[in-house]
């Protein structure tokens, strides 16, 4: 006679997975590629940043002391606390709590159609200042790298929507597309600190 051991991890209900998916990496693999291509990319921008700014140490400076450092933390802080929300929106989806969800992932979606407003407020003054990407080679890279930044935040904005019309849906949410979304934006926040890190707060 075989025992049979009970063992509550095992059951699988909505949102919930195989103990054999335990340790799987999230989301989908192509949005993993497309996450590792965009960082190569990027990266390639930092390191050129970084060699121009060492060629013109004085220049990167004095153009850097015209940011405003204010709306930069605001910024970091909106990405910031939007990740959290996500990351505790992802964990509700996957327990099957769905309303829980759809709450925390439409505050993530409201904490982050804040960063294009706030990124609008620093751009227009500059700009009718006359600073542009023409001004010299600290705004030309400002202006691109922020740029295709706010691009990424904008696709990830209209992502977190698909996102609450998946968990508000009549059948069981995809899990899988939670995650893939996820996985999205979190690249979006970690691509911010850097760009902060290297735009606003480096001397």
């Amino acid at each position: 006679m075989t025992d049979v051991v009970h063992n509550p991890a095992g059951r699988t209900g909505a949102g919930q997975r195989e103990p054999g998916l335990r340790n799987h990496v999230p989301g989908d693999s192509s949005m993993w590629f497309f996450v590792i291509g965009d960082l190569i990319i990027f990266g390639a921008y930092f390191v050129a940043y970084m060699y121009y700014r060492g060629q013109h140490p004085t220049l990167f400076l004095e153009s850097q002391a015209r940011l405003d450092l204010d709306i930069g933390v605001a910024n970091t802080v909106v990405l910031l606390t939007s990740s959290l929300f996500v990351a505790l929106g992802t964990s509700a989806a996957r327990s099957g709590k769905t309303a829980d969800g759809v709450r925390l992932f439409g505050i993530a979606l409201l904490l982050g159609a804040a960063f294009p407003v706030l990124k609008l407020f620093e751009y227009v003054p500059e700009i009718i200042a006359g600073v542009t990407p023409g001004t010299n080679l600290f705004f030309m890279y400002y202006f691109v790298m922020t740029g295709l930044h706010l691009c990424h935040v904008m696709l990830g904005l209209v992502i977190l929507s698909f996102v609450i019309r998946n968990l508000r849906g009549p059948g069981a949410p995809r899990i899988s597309f939670v995650e893939t979304a996820a996985t999205y934006w979190h690249m979006v926040d970690v691509l911010w600190l850097v760009l902060f890190a290297l735009l606003y707060v480096m001397r």
